[in-house]
C-alpha cells in the first residue's frame, strides 16, 4: 500500500474522532454529520489525487 494512502486513512480516523466530539458539543444532527464527512472525503480524495501526478 502507498504510504500516503495509509496517512490519509489515519487522518480520516483522527478527523472522525474529533468530529464526533465536536458534534456532541454543537449538537449537530445526523444530516450535518454526514455532510461534513462527505466534504472531508472529497477533500482527501482531491489531496490524494494531487500526489499521484
Amino acid at each position: 500500500m502507498d504510504s500516503g494512502l495509509i496517512l490519509l486513512v489515519f487522518l480520516a480516523l483522527l478527523f472522525a474522532w474529533g468530529l464526533n466530539r465536536v458534534r456532541r458539543a454543537l449538537r449537530l444532527g445526523p444530516v450535518g454529520y454526514v455532510g461534513v464527512m462527505i466534504v472531508f472525503v472529497i477533500a482527501m480524495l482531491l489531496v490524494w489525487g494531487q500526489t499521484l501526478r
